[in-house]
């Protein structure tokens, strides 16, 4: 089963932030888009284990 989530990313002067609307502490920030999209999916499969 594969779930779907919504994430919200932003460019906030030289920083990408982002997070998942549905899981309440998953939010990261980087300095590259691509940095940002691999923080945010490795805090997301941890806050799900937990």
């Amino acid at each position: 089963m594969k779930n779907e989530y919504t994430v919200v990313i932003k460019k906030e002067g030289n920083w990408w932030i982002g997070w998942i609307e549905e899981v309440p502490g998953v939010n990261c920030q980087e300095k590259t888009y691509k940095e940002l999209t691999e923080t945010l999916e490795v805090t997301l499969k941890e806050a799900l284990d937990l």
